[in-house]
């Protein structure tokens, strides 16, 4: 393996270094997987209690839409989580990303590339799961209506922060950490994998069944395709511009284009 790589603080051999100073442990690399899912839900709580207070007869449904607007209450709980952790380790969040400026130009051609790999996985989920959930090809969106701010904030802000945050949660942070603490790159994947897909369930929570079975089941082929290519890559950067660009898309497609339609 190159040096420069072995060197970068979160290198497997300096996560091993960490592991045997008794710096890493089980606690929070599993907790870590399962956050987002709790800052969502109480995120959501917050803005369906505002919705409370104006005299919506039904606040948590109203509050769903918001989901792409409020995703940067959830990252901003992680990343400032996650500081505090990297910080407990001895390294800087940045360090998660393992940036190297040498190798930028080719981390965006994976980039590049990755979204393709991201779009792919993004349409198998969907093709499979909703005929066996809904009958249909035809799934609810996870988008709702909202009003020009709001879209304009989700397409322009949302996917920056939100690809980074994810990306940096369960690759950067829980990923690699319990690859070394477990010795099994399978169990590693399938722990993220869980959390990951669990997460989607509630991006918006809704009280249906199927939406919360399906925007699990749809997720996973990302959640379990996406870890294994991380632990052969350790590439962070490319995940997140892909991540990024697949998100940009969605809104732009799903939000933003419609209400300029109407």
């Amino acid at each position: 393996m190159n040096t420069s790589v072995m060197a970068l603080p979160n290198s497997k051999a300096k996560l091993q270094e960490r592991l045997q100073a008794g710096r890493i442990t089980w606690t929070w690399p599993v907790i870590i997987v399962f956050a987002r899912l709790i800052f969502a839900m109480l995120a959501q709580t917050l803005i369906a209690g505002l919705y409370m207070l104006q005299g919506n007869p039904m606040p948590w449904q109203a509050a769903a839409p918001w989901w792409i607007v409020y995703g940067t209450l959830i990252d901003i709980s992680c990343l400032v989580l996650l500081a505090w952790l990297t910080r407990r380790e001895g390294i800087r969040l940045f360090d998660l990303i393992s940036f190297e400026r040498q190798r930028l130009g080719r981390d965006l051609l994976l980039g590049v590339g990755f979204i393709v790999l991201f779009l792919i996985l993004f349409f198998a989920g969907g093709m499979i799961f909703a005929p066996l959930i809904y009958g249909t090809t035809q799934a609810p969106s996870p988008f709702g209506e909202l009003p020009l701010w709001g879209a304009l904030y989700s397409l322009l802000v949302w996917p920056i922060i939100w690809g980074i945050a994810e990306q940096i949660t369960y690759q950067g942070y829980s990923l690699p950490r319990l690859d070394i603490l477990s010795g099994r790159g399978w169990l590693a994947v399938f722990i993220v994998c869980v959390g990951w897909s669990i997460q989607h369930s509630a991006l918006p929570l809704m009280p249906d069944w199927q939406w919360v079975v399906y925007r699990f089941a749809s997720t996973l082929p990302i959640a379990i395709v996406v870890p294994i290519v991380y632990l052969r890559t350790r590439r962070l950067l490319p995940f997140i511009i892909a991540h990024w660009a697949v998100d940009f898309g969605s809104v732009l497609m799903l939000v933003v284009l419609p209400l300029m339609a109407s």
